[in-house]
Formats: structure tokens, sequence, C-alpha cells
């Protein structure tokens, strides 16, 4: 049955290889089920535990619903999940509503849902239409090449700085790097890095054993190295904190609860939708925002689907991807469910690359992430003792994978040469997927344009230049 619904022979996979695939990709997301909530409610701060628990149910049901769509539809592996950046993004939105309506905080928050359907809706309408397709057709080719190694940057940046916990008040990119290695003594590390200094060490030290062993396991050809790896690392960090901290890992176990909270969300967050909230803050702000979600997650998406897809050998010899279409529409379905039941935009994550390199091909890896996802409302507790140096092993590895994908770039042609430099600095310092190509767009026609060739220019190409530039210096 699975052989047909997924054509694993065709797509040179097993079950197992496409299960363990799944796996690894959730290990690598499973911080997205408590951050999300923590993000979208001020890390608890506004005293609203039933909007936590009801986002935190949100979370693993719209995801899990975007990556069935994923899977069944497309056939793609592809992990669904609120999208980081567009989730900060909208709690900001959040806050703001507060301000300008003097809603409650879940007042507002339901108002804000309203931007997110909207947006879904749209995105339905267009993916129905091709017209996502098109745009996808419009980045040229060696931009779209270039994707995959920034979005290694970007990963490698995640694993390195924020998603390891290692940083200093100054903040920047490349934490580890700049903050531990970039002091001139271990002294002075502990001065930038304050008081959790021991805490750091363990988990840096972590991080690059987990590193080292997914290296090696998988230059030895072992199947699963990234979850291996990941494993290992956990054993490590887990006996550091016991030997080393005098704390307990599975502290939290004691007590946790294991019943989803569905009371919550149907209290909360499920079809809440605040409409008349939303009006209180103008129309135009309204459109605005919409517009600005879109622009966001379209790129995003689009990034993160040409950039994981290049790694895994599924793009044509014109760098298409085929099921494009589909997949494009897995992602409109899961944000709309997202909207429905309770959480911000969800977007294909751009961690699925962790279960690809683990070999991942098919749909199958998507429909176990998203089982898993499900099964997380029950066991959350277990998945939330994962740590975060664990899944920096992994990131790190297969950030440095997709860099490799930089000799396909043509660096003799300034017009792929200049846009790829550009987005390789832009997506890990902006931390935005969907910004970075936006750069990469404008300095490819402007290339293109002042070297006499403006007719090897699309029009779509031209448009979509235009309309980051206006994102970037004329919208408020």
């Amino acid at each position: 049955m699975l052989e047909k619904m997924f054509k694993l022979k065709e797509n040179n996979t097993t079950v197992r290889t496409e299960i363990v695939a799944g796996l690894t990709t959730f290990m690598t997301m499973a911080y997205i089920i408590a951050l999300n909530p923590n993000l979208l409610t001020g890390f608890g701060s506004d005293g609203t535990p039933a909007l936590w628990n009801g986002i935190f149910l949100a979370t693993c049901v719209a995801s899990a619903i975007g990556m069935f769509v994923m899977a069944f539809l497309a056939n793609k592996p592809f992990a669904m999940a609120p999208g980081m950046g567009l989730n900060s993004f909208f709690a900001v939105v959040v806050a703001n509503i507060v301000s300008i309506t003097g809603l409650s905080y879940v007042e507002s928050f339901q108002a804000g849902l309203c931007i997110i359907l909207i947006e879904g809706i749209v995105f339905l309408i267009l993916s129905v239409l091709k017209v996502r397709e098109k745009i996808v057709d419009a980045i040229p080719l060696g931009v779209r090449l270039g994707i995959a190694p920034a979005i290694g940057l970007m990963l490698m940046n995640i694993g390195l700085g924020s998603n390891a916990g290692v940083y200093s008040e100054t903040g920047g990119p490349f934490y580890v790097m700049k903050d531990f290695f970039g002091a001139l003594t271990p002294s002075l590390a502990s001065t930038n890095m304050g008081s959790g200094y021991a805490t750091m060490v363990l988990t840096v030290v972590t991080m690059f054993v987990g590193l080292f062993v997914i290296v090696i396991l998988a230059h030895k050809g072992v199947k699963g190295a990234v979850i291996l790896g990941m494993l290992a690392a956990s054993i490590i960090y887990w006996a550091g904190e016991f030997i080393f901290l005098g704390t307990n890992p599975f502290a939290s176990l004691s007590g946790a609860s294991f019943v989803p909270p569905v009371k919550d969300m149907f209290e909360t967050t499920f079809f809440k939708f605040n409409f008349s909230g939303l009006i209180e803050i103008g129309w135009f702000t309204v459109i605005t925002l919409i517009v600005t979600f879109c622009i966001i997650d379209m790129f995003d998406t689009i990034g993160t689907l040409v950039g994981t897809a290049s790694r895994a050998g599924m793009l044509d010899k014109d760098g298409k991807m085929p099921n494009m279409k589909e997949a494009l529409l897995a992602d409109a379905v899961g944000t709309v469910a997202g909207a429905c039941t309770g959480t911000s935009t969800v977007t294909t994550f751009v961690e699925s690359a962790s279960g690809v390199e683990a070999g991942g091909r098919t749909g199958l890896t998507a429909l176990t992430t998203g089982i898993v996802f499900l099964a997380c409302s029950f066991i959350a507790p277990i998945a939330a003792i994962i740590p975060a140096a664990a899944t920096s092993s992994a990131l790190i590895y297969v950030g440095v994978l997709m860099i490799t994908g930089l000799k396909n770039i043509d660096f003799s042609d300034m017009s792929q040469a200049l846009p790829v430099a550009l987005m390789l600095i832009a997506m890990p310092i902006s931390g935005s997927i969907g910004h970075a190509i936006g750069i990469g767009l404008i300095a490819y026609t402007v290339m293109k344009v002042f070297t006499g060739k403006a007719k090897d220019v699309s029009v779509l190409t031209y448009v979509l230049s235009a309309i980051f530039l206006i994102k970037f210096f004329l919208v408020a």
C-alpha cells in the first residue's frame, strides 16, 4: 500500500529510510512545539495559560494537517509548522492591536487570526490558479541555485546561535563563533556570556561532539547518521547536566501532564475569529499587514522548497521541482488550518533539509513527521527534553552539505555571482529567506539592465523586484 501511495521504488527509497528521515526532521524542529506558544503569548507574560495551551495544541494539529496534505497531495518530504520570524512578527502585530484598540490580549490574538485566515485563503486561490508557481518560475536560475547554499548558511547560523542558546547581551549572528571562539581567553568568553557560562560550555562541547559523530557515521555510510548523532549528543548533554551542573535533566517529566488541552483550545483559539476587533485598527493597516504576511510567507516557502529540493536532487534541468503546485497548495492549506485552530502562518520548514539528508524522498517522510507532531499533543513533555545542542549538531551538518551547492554557480558571471553573494550574507543575518531572495532579485535585475541585457529579464521578475523595492524602502 505504501509503495503504491508514495512510489518508494521510483524514488529509490524504502519505508525504513522514510520513517527515519521523518523522525530526524521532527527532532530538528520539535522546538517549535513549545517555542511557538511561548512567542505568541509573550513567553507567558500576559497571564493566559489557557491561550498558551490552545496555541500549543493548534501548533501540533495545524502542522500535522499541512504535512498530511504535503504527503498525500504533493508526495514530497517537506515538513511544515508555524514559521519562525512570521510568528514573531505576528506577536508584534497582536501587541500593537492591544495598544491601538484596548482589547485584551486574547481578543487581540483572535483579531490577528483573521489576518492569517485571509492570507491562507489568498494563497489557496493563487495556488489553484498557478500564480505562485509562475512566481517560482520567474526567479532566475542563478538566483534559484543560490538559495540552497544561502539556506545552508542560515541553518549554520541557527545551529551556532539562537538554537544553541549561546548568546551575549549584544547579540548578533553566529553567537558561538563570535562570543565563545572569538574571545581571546576563556575568562573573556565568560565575561561576554554572563552567569550561564558553564551551561554554554556544555552546550558548545555537546554540539561539536554531536556534529563529529554525525559526520563520521555518515562517512561510514551508516543509515540514520543524523538521528544517531543527535541521540549521542543528547546523552552527553544529559550526563553533563547531571554530573557537572548538578541538575536533573528529566525533572520536568515529574508531574507533567500528558493530556492534550483540547478544552483550552476550543475556548480560546478554535475558530475564534474577532473580525470586529480587526476592523478597529483601520482598513489600510489591515491590508498592509495582509500583504506583508503574504510576501514574506510566499518567498520563505518558495525558497525553502527550491533550496531543499535542490539538495535532494528533485529539480529538473531547468531548476524546476515537479508537483510544485501541490506543494504550495499544502502550504496554503496549512496556513488556513493554523488560522482555524489558533496559530500564526504555517509554512514549509527549512529543517526539512535534515530529513532529506537522512534519505527522505517522498511524502512518507512528511507523513511520519506529521504523525509524531500529533502524538506530541500527548507527549510534549518528552519532546521538550531534547537538548537544543543536539538539534544544533544536525542543523550545522545539514547547513554544511547545502553550502556545497555553490559549485553549481557560475561565478564568472557577475549577474549570478553578485545576487548569490548578497543572498549568502542576507539570509543568515536577516533571518528571512524571503528578504534574501528579494535582495537577490533586485541585484540580478539591476545587473542585467545596466549591462545591456535588460531583455533577459522577464516581466514578472521586474514586477517582483519592484515589489521588494517598495517593501524595503517605501512601506512604513
